[in-house]
């Protein structure tokens, strides 16, 4: 399987998954949305201008297709464009923001 934006190639079939993501603030979460369907989520806990990431999962029909990335980098962008920052307790979040250094500058001191 390769990837190319919202196209995946499997074994020579080319299929294309349609991604959004969303904050869900009554759940505390960002949740990505295929096709759909739920296909993963990041729960947070917010203070004051803290959001503490602590539990990223993706539904395994979906493991390995990029959307844990895609997932983290959205989450992180509207962390961003609201002016907070971030607490990453998640190891998945935590992990994205070392290997993005244009995301360091939003982990809270």
């Amino acid at each position: 399987m390769t990837s190319r934006g919202n196209l995946l190639l499997y074994r020579g079939i080319t299929t294309s998954m349609s991604t959004k993501i969303t904050n869900n603030v009554a759940e505390n979460r960002y949740e990505i949305d295929v096709d759909g369907s739920l296909g993963g989520f990041a729960e947070y806990r917010l203070r004051n201008e803290r959001v503490i990431f602590t539990h990223t999962e993706i539904d395994p029909a979906y493991e390995g297709q990029g959307l844990g990335g895609r997932l983290a980098r959205g989450a992180l962008d509207d962390v961003r464009s609201a002016g907070r920052v971030a607490v990453p307790l998640c190891p998945f979040i935590k992990a994205y923001i070392d290997k993005h250094p244009e995301y360091q500058d939003l982990v809270a001191d």
